[in-house]
């Protein structure tokens, strides 16, 4: 068998903020498996005689069923996902039967939407000095999440948040934001369909931020960066003529 997987993360929807690998993967793959619904099409560009197999509908039996075949045949199988594959891209699952079964496979990073989105909104995520965390979370919905973990309790940090799949719930975030402890005029950043056509990027604040995404119909796929205030400036002390350091001369 020299067949393998590779789940390619396809960043948030620009075509272009895809790994150079995992482009070329694509291209010479045997089989691929995308979701449709999160994933632009001008990404798929197969040779000629892959097999192109939208996954949106598909149960887990039924996309591992696929690559295994595939694989079984000698193939390379590009499954590509949205965002990076690690974060909430239902990978454990995928990568637990292959392992059961001693089918090789590669994680190819992607770009994930908080990231493009803080790269759209022309912000730094850290801080020196005042914010020096980044905490990626969701909001308890269908999938429910450990309560060590809810958003109240990780809102006590008062660090950066990046908050997933809760479009839906943005007066249950607001909630939960403003008791964990956040003052009600921290600055949040909503991101929808970062990339995509209808991509939109509005700046409010959290008190704001329920109303804002009713008045725009933003639903899902949408991304919400909380920033904690910086009311002043500070510098990396990398630098800084100060400070000294192996690639500094004194």
């Amino acid at each position: 068998m020299k067949g393998k997987v590779y789940f390619i993360g396809a960043g948030p929807g620009d075509p272009d903020l895809i790994t150079v690998k995992g482009k070329k993967i694509i291209e010479n793959a045997d089989l691929i498996i995308y979701a449709g619904s999160l994933v632009p099409k001008q990404i798929i560009r197969p040779k000629k005689g892959a097999k192109v197999i939208d996954s949106s509908s598909m149960t887990l039996e039924q996309i591992y069923s696929e690559m295994v075949s595939k694989v079984k045949e000698g193939g390379i199988v590009a499954r590509i996902q949205s965002g990076d594959p690690s974060i909430y891209g239902a990978l454990n699952e995928q990568i637990r039967l292959l392992e059961k079964d001693g089918i090789p496979y590669e994680i190819i990073p992607g770009v994930t939407a908080a990231f493009a989105l803080s790269a759209k909104a022309k912000i730094s995520l850290t801080v020196p000095e005042i914010s020096q965390s980044v905490i990626f979370t969701r909001i308890s919905g269908r999938t429910p999440v450990p309560e060590r973990e809810s958003l109240r309790s990780l809102s006590s940090h008062r660090s950066v948040l990046a908050i997933y799949l809760s479009g839906s719930y943005s007066s249950s975030v607001k909630e939960e934001l403003l008791k964990g402890g956040y003052p009600e005029d921290t600055d949040v950043i909503i991101g929808y369909r970062i990339g995509w056509e209808e991509e939109k990027i509005i700046k409010c604040k959290i008190k704001d931020m329920d109303e804002v995404v009713k008045k725009e119909g933003i639903k899902r796929q949408a991304v919400f960066l909380v920033i904690p205030k910086r009311e002043r400036e500070t510098y990396s002390k990398l630098y800084d003529p100060r400070f000294k350091h192996g690639f500094r001369k004194e």
